[in-house]
């Protein structure tokens, strides 16, 4: 079998304007980036506002192992499925971030003959959103760090700065460190640190906003500091915020390209699940709605995490409304949460055992009142055994189950998986409703996704963190949703706890404010916003010959 790069590699695409024509967008709407790649200009909205918005399909999964379960495979699969049975379909993706393409993951495009193209310009630097979004992050720590040098007008406390400096690429030297060295001239020496650049509140901030002027004054509202008597600082009382929103005017645009088989996707924003919210933009997602009957949309790891914020935070925002849910699974994660050590042997056993991980996470889909189709997500070492065992369980419990065979075979093995997800549509329940009301203090929102999504007995706040809430519902930030940071390698806060877990308190550590973005960040379980290289990066795999030919992408 030919890796992804080859495939794609292989691939025919079309002219971006040829994509663009056939979704009605003329070119005078589009910004091109070269042949295959264009941006949408915002005014598009005008010209399609009264036009009835699609229906939008959530793809999750259940707890996956350290390579994935293929939510972008199945997304792109999906999508081309429901083109080949006659229904405009457009799918919407998060950009991936330089971090996990160079780190152990590699890239983010789908995979198989269920990709995007041209996928080595998408995963590395793509339309230039992610410097963009870096580089207006960075805007505010040197306006910070410049304030305070320049006299400190705003009596900003530098033991409460709370904004970090950002870089896209996984690099762990950069967590804690020590700043202004080397004389008056250079600052005041202070400690801080770096995120990753899908880390920023500028990004979730992007992600999360509806327009141009909206993303201005979301920025204005951010929170940097504190003053030394405790009050916020805010990027507008830097009087940057007009500059910040500057850098990006570009980026706040949607981005365009196709799959092999010439279906349009628009790759828009790209926060982490497990550090941020997970989603694209609602920029892109409405664009879509408004431009195709069905979007294909996918949020970031499992059900517990990026499902759970696509509802509670960006459904919430974007007043959208959800109409089915695939969660993907595979019989290898299945496996792993069974306690089996080799995934590729059959073991009917550790497969029985794992299914407690999928039940879960239905359970927990269902909690927001939406149907929810299994796409059993096919790979090579899966035995038929295997398959049926799953397929009857779904089965039992009367839950939809495709067996989705889209990195082999495209849109073609995603046929009957997108008669499935229609069929539950076409039921036209709409019964979609968020976890918890708004107005509920910052501890009981926090207990709710803690207890009814992970399954904990309860919440073990720290010291610093119920200070940090007290703080926040008095500045008037208690009406925010939530969004926690855990890890993605179990249901709970804790790595280890595979399947699903029980007899477990989830422990939270420190509570953030992104102001601008709208929501509370509760971080749990020791989680870090820098990740860190493996032993063997994926950098170490990728090369590229004379003729710029890239190879080892992934």
């Amino acid at each position: 079998m030919k890796s992804d790069i080859e495939i794609a590699q292989e691939a025919r695409m079309l002219k971006i304007t040829e994509v663009a024509k056939r979704l009605g967008i003329s070119d005078e709407e589009i910004e091109l980036y070269g042949n295959y790649k264009a941006k949408l200009k915002l005014s598009i909205f005008d010209r399609f506002s009264e036009k009835k918005s699609g229906k939008l399909i959530l793809v999750t999964a259940i707890t996956p192992t350290p390579a994935g379960e293929g939510k972008s495979t199945v997304t792109v699969g999906l999508t081309q499925a429901f083109n080949k049975i006659g229904i405009s379909s457009i799918a919407t993706l998060r950009e991936p971030s330089l971090g996990p393409v160079f780190g152990m993951k590699g890239g983010a495009t789908g995979g198989g003959y269920s990709q995007v193209v041209p996928m080595e310009d998408i995963n590395l630097h793509f339309t230039g959103d992610f410097h963009a979004i870096g580089s207006a992050h960075n805007l505010i720590s040197a306006c910070i760090d410049n304030h305070i040098t320049q006299g400190n007008g705003l009596k900003i406390d530098i033991t409460k700065i709370s904004w970090k400096r950002v870089v896209d690429i996984n690099d762990r030297a950069l967590r804690d460190i020590v700043i202004g060295l080397g004389g008056k001239i250079n600052g005041y020496p202070r400690e801080s640190s770096f995120q990753i650049t899908v880390a920023s509140e500028i990004m979730a901030t992007l992600c999360l906003s509806n327009s141009l002027k909206e993303l201005k004054e979301n920025i204005g509202r951010i929170v940097i500091a504190y003053n030394l008597d405790n009050q916020p600082i805010t990027v507008e009382d830097l009087k940057i915020a007009g500059a910040v929103t500057a850098l990006l005017k570009d980026a706040i645009k949607p981005n365009l390209v196709q799959t092999l088989e010439n279906t349009p996707v628009l790759i828009h924003g790209g926060p982490f699940a497990n550090i941020a919210h997970g989603c694209n933009s609602l920029i892109a997602t409405k664009l879509a709605l408004k431009l195709s009957d069905y979007v294909v949309t996918e949020a970031g790891f499992a059900a517990d995490l990026g499902a759970e914020k696509f509802f509670n935070i960006k459904c919430r925002k974007g007043n959208l409304t959800p109409n089915c849910v695939v969660l993907v699974a595979t019989i290898r994660a299945l496996k792993h949460h069974g306690g089996a050590k080799e995934l590729n042997e059959e073991n009917i056993q550790a497969l029985q055992k794992g299914i407690e991980n999928l039940d879960k996470h239905i359970e927990n889909i269902k909690k927001f009142n939406l149907p929810v189709v299994v796409a059993v997500n096919r790979f090579l070492t899966d035995t038929e055994k295997e398959i049926e065992v799953i397929k009857n369980h779904c089965r039992d419990i009367n839950v939809p189950v495709s067996l989705c065979e889209v990195w082999e075979k495209g849109g073609e093995g995603g046929i009957d998986l997108a008669e499935k997800v229609k069929h539950e549509i076409d039921k036209n329940l709409d019964r979609f409703s968020p976890l918890y009301e708004l107005n509920q203090p910052l501890q009981n929102k926090i207990e709710i996704i803690a207890k009814e999504i992970y399954g904990a007995d309860g919440v073990d706040f720290s010291i610093k963190a119920k200070k940090s809430i007290e703080q926040f519902e008095k500045l008037g930030y208690a009406h925010f949703p939530i969004c926690i940071s855990k890890t993605q390698n179990s249901i709970s806060d804790k790595k280890g706890l595979l399947g699903r877990p029980k007899n477990f308190n989830l422990e939270i550590d420190e509570i953030r404010l992104a102001a601008g973005a709208g929501f509370i960040i509760a971080m749990a379980g020791g989680i870090i916003d820098m990740p860190g290289l493996p032993k063997l990066p994926a950098a170490e795999q990728i090369d590229i010959d004379d003729n710029g030919v890239i190879t080892g992408l992934f």
